[in-house]
């Protein structure tokens, strides 16, 4: 075969181009070797007992009632307890065991954030009230990220002197006695109220770009209120719902911050995340495959859960028919019932999903919280994140290492999306266009696990300061640099890839036509045409590395000196001598950054910008 045939079937040119090669090998590379390699070095420690190829620690995890108790569930969904001189209804979850806990945790997080999201954005895509902008913005707010601080404001919330008991049992006596959520179940409303936009932006997408002519079709044909809802928008919007609840599930399963807040009740403890974070903090991952094990069963759950969202947005494809020109969703006024639930039902509950947000500004800036309301205004929370010494190195720490990522990122995304965009006949390309993709289904603790065994075993890196065991010369920051430039990839690439697909190869080929070479239509037609694209993408990575949880509180807490922001912020909620309150006022801060990047990515890029999604 010759070698322009070879050339033409791999990486999709008639003759070897070095920017084309280097496009496709570039990113390649670097997903196998600090993704593919990793995960494979783990899987290895995973399936070797005493030397010899087994199953024996996967047995060990599925005979074992503490992981697996599918049909013999432990405790007591609800109780009734005394607390304070009083009756309550403790609520905490059923115990099947960890493996089982997450699926039914993820589960149910689906359920509840598809039934606020899909609400929400029906609402908001087909009615216009007075205050509809304002929901609008409202509606924004849970996307700011605040790891811990706003899932203790969500425990102050269920607890019994907290908030929903404040409105609901004193004032409103809806309930016989106050209530109180813990465990599972505090776990599952954490991550419903952090998570639900996620379904909302999805299906708000979904539900503007229905053709208006199908629902007038069927109209006409005597279809009306729910009915057509269920048999005709619904079902139109559904592949963007089940994205966007499917995403929601993975998030849920890799979630760190709502169990280490409810660990007080031990059967929160029992979470696939929890264990795997738990066997870092006390030392035990050190050599322990069957921890290995289970991150890999959480990463099998998460990759089927991914690949059935792709193959069943691929399968639902639904024809959209109009007579030409982008068409104008069907808004109307709200009927008087409909106006009733808008504001007795659905604007009370959105208020309340965004107390978290809320309820950590005002710990940032209280002395204490007892009972329902913070106590005591102070702004030495927030002058500590300038005069306290520990707390301003782990904002700079944050700040380094967020930066070094998104360079990185931004590298990979380029080159990711320019070959599998720009050369999509190539063998590779369908190749690299997963791979830069697939990060977004890996949990983040399993990359903790991975790199930890990795870095720890592989002769090139044991001993040096990417080696977690090598306590001395361990630099967190170049294992987080490398995990943020693996976890945050998909959101740059997004972006990038989108832009690419809005300039026409016609004007790179124009250039090529005319005897520049393939980098110089690189570097003078297509980057500066997508410059927004590459802006707005850094952004948007640059705040979710900020806020990254599960590799920053694993390999990151592994030396103080280097703590990122998350890593400080569980020490503060969780040590004994911490502060909630100056984890809060990181907290505020870690939203500044966010708002400050929202405000100007969709400046940048002159459109709203979605934080989440996949379609």
């Amino acid at each position: 075969m010759g070698a322009s045939k070879w050339s033409e079937r791999i990486f999709g040119t008639p003759l070897p181009d070095p920017v084309v090669i280097g496009s496709f090998l570039f990113p390649l590379l670097y997903l196998i070797a600090f993704l593919i390699i990793p995960v494979l070095v783990m899987l290895a420690n995973a399936f070797i007992y005493n030397g010899r190829p087994s199953l024996f620690w996967f047995k060990s995890i599925f005979q074992s009632s503490y992981y697996f108790n599918p049909l013999h569930p432990q405790g007591s969904f609800m109780s009734t307890i005394e607390w304070g001189g009083q009756t309550v209804y403790y609520f905490s979850g059923l115990d099947f065991g960890v493996v089982v806990n997450s699926i039914i945790v993820s589960i149910s997080v689906m359920i509840l954030t598809t039934i606020l999201g899909v609400t929400f954005a029906f609402v908001m895509a087909r009615y216009d009230f007075p205050g509809k902008n304002i929901v609008r913005i409202l509606l924004f707010v849970p996307l700011l990220v605040t790891p811990f601080v706003n899932v203790v404001v969500v425990k102050k919330m269920f607890l019994p002197n907290g908030l929903i008991n404040w409105i609901f049992y004193q004032h409103l006596h809806l309930f016989p006695h106050p209530i109180w959520i813990d465990g599972l179940v505090g776990v599952v409303i954490a991550q419903s109220i952090t998570y639900y936009p996620i379904v909302y932006l999805n299906a708000y997408a979904s539900f503007i770009n229905i053709d208006p002519t199908l629902e007038e079709q069927a109209e006409n044909l005597g279809s009306r209120g729910f009915h057509l809802f269920r048999t005709v928008t619904f079902p139109l919007a559904l592949p963007g719902i089940t994205a966007g609840a499917i995403l929601v599930g993975i998030f849920s399963l890799e979630d760190l911050a709502a169990p280490i807040v409810f660990q007080g009740s031990a059967i929160a403890k029992k979470l696939m995340s929890y264990q795997i974070y738990s066997s870092f903090v006390s030392g035990f991952a050190i050599g322990n495959p069957q921890m290995a094990a289970l991150a890999l069963v959480m990463l099998t759950i998460a990759l089927i859960m991914f690949l059935l969202v792709r193959w069943y947005v691929g399968m639902r494809q639904y024809a959209m028919l109009s007579k030409g020109g982008r068409w104008k969703p069907r808004v109307a006024k709200p009927k008087g019932w409909q106006a009733i639930i808008i504001y007795l039902l659905v604007i009370p509950t959105l208020l309340l999903t965004i107390f978290p947000q809320i309820g950590v500004i005002l710990l940032a800036f209280s002395q204490r919280w007892y009972g329902t309301w913070p106590e005591g205004f102070t702004l030495a929370n927030m002058k500590a994140l300038l005069t306290q010494p520990d707390i301003a190195n782990v904002i700079r720490n944050s700040l380094m290492y967020s930066t070094a990522a998104i360079v990185i990122i931004l590298l990979l995304s380029l080159t990711a999306s320019y070959a599998s965009g720009r050369f999509k006949k190539a063998k590779l390309a369908p190749i690299l266009d997963s791979l830069a993709t697939i990060p977004i289904a890996v949990p983040g603790i399993v990359i903790a696990m991975s790199y930890f065994f990795f870095f720890s075993t592989v002769p090139p890196f044991k001993g040096t300061i990417l080696d977690p065991t090598n306590l001395l010369a361990f630099f967190p920051g170049a294992a987080l640099i490398l995990a943020y430039s693996i976890r945050r990839l998909p959101f740059a690439a997004r972006s990038i890839a989108a832009g690419i697909q809005q300039v026409h190869v016609s004007l790179e080929e124009s250039a090529l036509n005319l005897g520049a070479g393939r980098w110089k239509a690189l570097t003078s037609i297509l980057i500066p045409l997508i410059l927004l694209n590459l802006l707005g993408g850094a952004m948007l990575s640059f705040v979710y590395c900020m806020s990254e949880t599960s590799v920053g509180i694993t390999l990151g807490s592994i030396n103080s000196t280097w703590y990122p922001i998350t890593a400080k912020m569980r020490e503060l909620i969780m040590g004994s001598v911490g502060s909630a309150n100056l984890a809060a006022a990181l907290g505020v801060f870690l939203m500044l950054v966010q708002i400050i990047a929202i405000v100007l990515a969709n400046v940048i890029t002159k459109q709203r910008y979605s934080f989440i999604g996949l379609t």
